[in-house]
C-alpha cells in the first residue's frame, strides 16, 4: 500500500493503554490515529472479571471494560484503523511508521502494543484458561479462598503470588523448575516463612487435569524423572511476559524486551513514548496502563507543541 497522511501522533494499540492515550490526546487536541490488530482490548478483554478496578464495586468482565474504553475513545474523534506495526524509522524530524496498512508520517509515537503472559504450552492449559488456570493472582486470587492452588515460577513475580495467595488460600505450591529461586532475598525469605507454602524443587508441570474446571495437576520431578499427581483447584502462571516489541529493536532501548521509559513515559528516541504493559514496569495492571496512558498523552502533547 502507498504511504498514509501525516500525522502529529500515531497511537500503537488498541488495548485499555493505547486507548486511554489516544483519549487524551485528542482532548489535548492532537490529530491522531490508533493503529490496532484486528482484536481490540488486549489483556483486558480476555479477563473473566475484574474485581480491582476503581468505581466498579461488583465488578466487570474484562471485555466489557476493555469495550466501554474504546467508546470512550471514539465517542471523543479518536480515528481507529485495522493494522500491524511492522518498523519504525527516523525521517528527517519526523517517524515513519511501516505498517500492513502502509507508511504513516508522524511526529510523535505512543507504543501500547502490551505483553502477553507466557504459556506453559501443556495439556490442558487452554482449555482451563478462566476455569482454573490463570496468569494474574491479584486478578483471581479470591475466587480460590479457602482453597488448594499451585503457582508456576521461581522469580519476583511468582514467588511475590504464592506469598499473596498464601494469605487468602489453605495451600499454595509452588513449582519451581530449578533448585534455587530466583525471586530477590526478602520475597523468599517471606516465602519460606509461610507455613502453608510448599515448594516443590526440581519440577514442571506436565499437564493440567479438569473436565469443567481445573482439578489436579501432573508435576514431574526432573531430577528423578516422577511424576506425580497434586490435587489443586487453581494454577498461577507466572513465568514472564512476553512483549511485543520485535518492531522496535534498535530504534529504542529494551530491556528483557521491555520498553525503557522514564517517568515522563519518554524513551530514547525523541518523540516516542510507551505505556502500559510493554513497559519495564513492576506492576502489569489495567490502573498502570491507564495512569502511564494519561501521562505519556501529555507528553507526547507537550513535544508536539514545541515543534508545531
Amino acid at each position: 500500500m502507498g504511504q498514509m497522511i501525516g500525522n502529529e501522533l500515531v497511537v500503537v494499540g488498541g488495548g485499555v493503554a493505547g486507548c486511554t492515550a489516544a483519549m487524551y490526546a485528542k482532548r489535548y487536541n492532537l490529530d491522531l490515529v490508533l493503529l490496532e490488530k484486528a482484536a481490540p482490548g488486549g489483556q483486558t478483554a480476555t479477563a473473566s472479571k475484574i474485581e480491582n478496578y476503581p468505581g466498579f464495586p461488583e465488578g466487570i468482565t474484562g471485555f466489557e471494560l476493555a469495550e466501554r474504553v474504546r467508546q470512550q475513545a471514539e465517542n471523543v474523534g479518536v480515528d481507529f484503523i485495522s493494522g500491524t506495526a511492522e518498523s519504525l524509522v527516523r525521517d528527517g524530524d519526523r517517524w515513519m511508521l511501516r505498517t500492513s496498512e502502509g507508511d504513516m508520517r508522524t511526529m510523535a509515537v505512543i507504543v501500547a502494543t502490551g505483553a502477553s503472559p507466557r504459556h506453559l504450552k501443556v495439556p490442558g492449559e487452554r482449555d482451563l484458561f478462566g476455569r482454573g488456570v490463570s496468569y494474574c493472582a491479584t486478578c483471581d486470587g479470591m475466587f480460590y479462598r479457602g482453597q488448594t492452588v499451585a503457582v508456576v515460577g521461581g522469580g519476583n513475580s511468582a514467588v511475590d503470588e504464592a506469598i499473596y495467595l498464601a494469605d487468602v488460600c489453605e495451600k499454595v505450591y509452588l513449582v519451581h523448575r530449578r533448585d534455587a529461586l530466583r525471586a530477590e532475598a526478602h520475597l523468599q525469605e517471606r516465602a519460606f516463612a509461610q507455613e502453608n507454602l510448599e515448594i516443590l524443587w526440581d519440577s514442571v508441570i506436565r499437564e493440567i487435569v479438569g473436565a469443567d474446571e481445573v482439578s489436579a495437576i501432573w508435576v514431574q520431578n526432573r531430577r528423578t524423572g516422577e511424576e506425580t499427581e497434586v490435587p489443586v483447584a487453581g494454577v498461577f502462571v507466572a513465568i514472564g511476559h512476553e512483549p511485543q516489541t520485535a518492531w522496535l529493536e534498535g530504534v529504542v532501548n529494551l530491556e528483557d524486551g521491555f520498553v525503557i521509559a522514564d517517568c515522563n513515559m519518554a524513551t530514547n528516541a525523541p518523540g516516542v513514548f510507551a505505556c502500559g504493559d510493554i513497559r519495564n514496569t513492576p506492576l502489569r495492571q489495567i490502573t498502570t496502563a491507564v495512569g502511564d496512558a494519561s501521562i505519556a498523552a501529555h507528553s507526547a502533547w507537550s513535544y508536539v507543541q514545541e515543534r508545531r
